[in-house]
């Protein structure tokens, strides 16, 4: 899992400065938080390193438009500290805490690969694996998340073997 390195809380991406929207400095916010008040008007965000805050906010075309107080570059990344976000409920997981995880295979301990990224499914969510492999998380798939060891355990049968 990744991990600071330091004492500082790590940070979680929320979304990315996008194309300029209007005359005022505001942007819109490109693979944006699906939680609308990460960005509302007195949210302080991460940007390129530094504290910023949400001056205004509004939605066009069902994506979100903020002003901040200084400016940032287009492409930045906005974050908040992981400290900030509410604890996940029972048997749920933010994304971030997920990446980097080692997967392996129940019974054998076959490693699979590491997460490098979950997307959105129609049904489920997928856990992409940095070696190819794609898994639903899904019961039937995802036996166990030990976010401690970081590991995921995942039912055979499920990863194409290679």
């Amino acid at each position: 899992m990744p991990t600071s390195g330091s004492d500082r809380d790590e940070l979680v991406r929320v979304g990315r400065v996008g194309r300029r929207h209007g005359l005022d400095g505001s942007f819109v916010v490109e693979d944006a938080s699906d939680d609308p008040a990460r960005f509302a008007p007195g949210t302080v965000l991460v940007v390129g390193g530094e504290e910023a805050r949400v001056v205004s906010a509004r939605r066009a075309r069902g994506r979100p438009v903020v002003r901040l107080d200084r400016p940032a570059a287009r492409g930045a990344e906005l974050a908040i500290p992981a400290s900030s976000l509410p604890p996940p409920q029972e048997g749920s997981y933010y994304v971030f805490q997920l990446v980097g995880l080692a997967v392996e295979e129940e019974g054998s301990g076959r490693a699979l690969g590491r997460v490098a990224n979950v997307e959105t499914g129609v049904v489920n969510d997928v856990l992409e694996l940095d070696t190819g492999v794609a898994l639903p998380m899904h019961e039937e798939c995802v036996r166990r998340i030990d976010l401690a060891a970081g590991t995921i355990v995942v039912a055979r049968g499920f990863a194409v073997h290679g």
